[in-house]
């Protein structure tokens, strides 16, 4: 009898870990997503469920653009990550540890800091325009910054490392034997790429695209810093709610709309994917 709970004593800490500090409050905030009131009278809990078509109807313009934004930038991400991985992976050799060091090394500096340092990159007489503007190459009102491309470049740059960490592993664990064995078979380089390395490495591409999706359609700083009026997201105007305009039911509401929506999101993806398959083929190597 002590055996078979000896598991569960195990995980004990863990799941009052979970339950105290994620379970209850988001219990708590889906009771506030449906009261009503105000900061000074209190709120009342009136199961409001007009407060989600309220607030989904009054900020769908923010929303629509957080989904737009994440997706691009992890669109990004994949391109730029997937090769990197890929180098570091297989022809990393000797160095592989101290590229791993170079990518993590933005890491020791704050988030907040990581994004002001991007602006200071890409502002109108920064280091990068204003010495092309000095050169001639760029006409004086060219600007980046308060622009789509600047926040979806800040999402890439902050986030970029969690999505090249999981594909690196997966890509770590193909068996170079494999590939020279589809390369025996007549396979060009392309086709051992598309029929073998590509496939293999899909549970890496899986937890990144999760890892970066996620973060960079709810994250506030990016559009705060780098972004314009015409640029918030829905991160920014849950964090309005919540510090500025005390609108608690509101702002509750918002976060939890998010939340289904991604999760909704996330199924069709591991649908679309295979998440049988490709958790099939993580376990078979």
């Amino acid at each position: 009898m002590k055996g078979r709970l000896t598991p569960y004593l195990l995980a004990l800490p863990s799941w009052l870990w979970l339950g105290i500090f994620l379970v209850v409050p988001l219990a708590a905030m889906l009771s506030v997503s449906t009261t009503t009131g105000n900061n000074i009278d209190g709120f009342v809990q009136s199961f409001a469920f007009s407060n989600y078509t309220d607030a989904i109807g009054r900020y769908s313009a923010q929303l629509g653009r957080s989904f737009l934004y994440g997706a691009l930038a992890t669109v990004a991400m994949l391109v730029i990550g997937y090769p990197v991985a890929y180098f570091i992976a297989f022809k990393g050799g000797n160095r592989k540890s101290m590229y791993l060091f170079l990518l993590l090394l933005p890491f020791f500096v704050s988030f907040v800091l990581r994004t002001i340092s991007w602006g200071f990159l890409l502002a109108d007489d920064g280091i990068l325009f204003g010495t092309l503007k000095g050169w001639g190459l760029l006409p004086a009102g060219f600007h980046v910054l308060a622009t789509t491309f600047a926040v979806v470049a800040g999402l890439t740059y902050n986030w970029l490392p969690f999505m090249i960490l999981p594909i690196y592993v997966a890509l770590e664990r193909v068996d170079p034997r494999v590939i020279e064995a589809a390369q025996d078979l007549y396979a060009t380089r392309v086709a051992a790429f598309r029929r073998v390395v590509l496939p293999l490495s899909l549970p890496g591409v899986f937890a990144g695209v999760l890892m970066t999706f996620v973060p960079a359609t709810a994250d506030p700083v990016n559009a705060q810093i780098l972004g314009g009026t015409a640029n918030t997201m829905i991160g920014n105007v849950i964090q309005t709610e919540y510090l500025t305009n005390l609108n608690y039911p509101s702002a509750s509401a918002l976060s939890f709309t998010l939340m289904a929506v991604l999760l909704v999101g996330i199924f069709i993806y591991a649908k679309a994917l295979g998440t049988e398959n490709v958790l099939e083929a993580a376990a078979n190597r």
